[in-house]
């Protein structure tokens, strides 16, 4: 909008299937006459002649010339209209009006307010309830978020995040883990056209005071606690933060089960190592939410066996090296590294730096790498300089020490172990929200 203001035309180009996005954000950002053209989707693993007919074709959208939509946009005065602001009434009313059960339901299903499935309507007197396992004021704000870096972050207030919290099932106890999630400015709606979903572990005495399971089935929808914290962090996401609708505020082009829930504890008691929150700098008796951006890719194996050293470099050149792994592995598992003088998590975290490995060829060839980490490689920003000058034969390490957690979770009648890409994106204080 700077150019604008200073009465210099501007052209933002996308490419078609983000439409609707591209709209709905110049209007959320004041910005509703803003000039846009758009070429084909897709543009990734497309040669140049492919895309320079991309660009000597037909926009799409506006069905003329590519280049006759730009050169008109850049070239035509700005009038008023194209100057002039919008300002939004941010205010909604407090309460919807009375009606039956079903009506209300299918009143926060047509908004989009729920995740799909039923919800616990928040009425007046569910809210007080919910609100009473905090101490902090109903008009506290908690907050702000926002789906995508290009939208505007929303300030959301405990009460707001009362009603998310009612709606998930959750009871007044859990309130404060899901004060502390929403605080952390990470959103488990995430609009990453990746799919991205959250991961959430809860360490410290809060996990036995909520009855929360690190045990059998850790990761499923076995646990009360678990589930309903996960299912609030995601409802009070798509509804403080603008929304999490496809096609308009979700771009996610595979979508993720994750989304739905995922929150558990660390099997602290059961671990032969530190918890995770320990190792992050807090002490034992703090509780604390360590929240995770990924969720995209999962391997899985057992062990660790004769062969675990092979199955676990495969596993480690199959991920994403954008992303880093999270490997949640059965106390079983943490036990028998040890045997093998693992002793710390930091030492098995060190022995997957050094076998995270891939030719530098395969690792620049990753549009996201080039998106993320290239510039940081241009600017000299160590240690994705080295990986940039390196031969493209040549085998690199993918990942520092401090970018591979490890947490020790499951039921201990396998010796299994997952890794998730998960990286850490924020700590929070839970006892903060009491």
């Amino acid at each position: 909008m700077g150019l604008e203001q200073d009465g210099v035309p501007s052209v933002a180009v996308h490419t078609h299937v983000f439409k609707r996005l591209c709209e709905a954000t110049a209007l959320a950002m004041g910005m509703p006459r803003l000039r846009q053209a758009y070429v084909p989707q897709p543009v990734v693993d497309r040669s140049a002649a492919h895309l320079r007919a991309y660009i000597e074709g037909q926009d799409p959208i506006f069905k003329r010339p590519f280049m006759q939509g730009v050169l008109n946009g850049l070239t035509s005065p700005l009038d008023e209209a194209d100057l002039q602001n919008l300002t939004f009434e941010r205010s909604t009313p407090r309460l919807v009006e009375p009606d039956s059960e079903d009506s209300l339901q299918r009143l926060f299903e047509d908004n989009h307010w729920t995740d799909s499935l039923p919800i616990v309507l928040p009425t007046e007197e569910r809210v007080e309830a919910m609100l009473k396992g905090t101490s902090h004021p109903p008009d506290k704000v908690v907050g702000k978020l926002r789906p995508t870096a290009l939208r505007e972050w929303w300030e959301f207030t405990v009460e707001k995040v009362a009603v998310n919290a009612v709606m998930a099932g959750a009871r007044p106890e859990y309130f404060p883990v899901i004060l502390a999630l929403a605080s952390s400015g990470i959103s488990a709606r995430s609009s990453s056209t990746n799919s991205f979903a959250t991961i959430t572990v809860i360490n410290g005495p809060i996990r036995n005071e909520l009855a929360m399971n690190s045990g059998i089935g850790v990761m499923g929808p076995y646990n009360h606690a678990n589930a309903t914290i996960g299912r609030a962090y995601g409802l009070l996401s798509q509804n403080l933060q603008g929304g999490s609708v496809p096609d308009d505020t979700y771009m996610g082009s595979l979508g993720n089960w994750l989304a739905y829930t995922a929150v558990f504890p660390e099997a602290e008691e059961r671990s032969p190592w530190q918890p995770l929150h320990v190792q992050k700098g807090y002490k034992p008796a703090e509780s604390v939410a360590s929240i995770f951006f990924g969720g995209w890719y999962t391997h899985a194996g057992y062990g660790p066996r004769a062969t675990w050293q092979e199955k676990m470099r495969r596993s480690l050149a199959a991920v994403e090296q954008y992303s880093e792994p999270l490997l949640v592995v059965d106390p079983i598992v943490a036990r028998g590294f040890v045997d093998l003088g693992f002793d710390t998590k930091e030492k098995l975290i060190a022995w997957c730096a050094d076998n995270a490995l891939m030719t530098a060829r395969e690792y620049w060839d990753n549009q996201w790498i080039q998106y993320l980490m290239r510039p940081r490689a241009v600017a000299g920003v160590e240690p994705y300089a080295s990986r940039l000058k390196a031969h493209p034969d040549d085998v690199i390490k993918i990942f520092e020490p401090s970018e591979i957690n490890i947490v020790v979770a499951g039921g201990e009648t396998q010796g299994a172990w997952k890794m998730i890409s998960g990286s850490l994106r924020a700590t929070a204080s839970i006892d903060a929200w009491r």
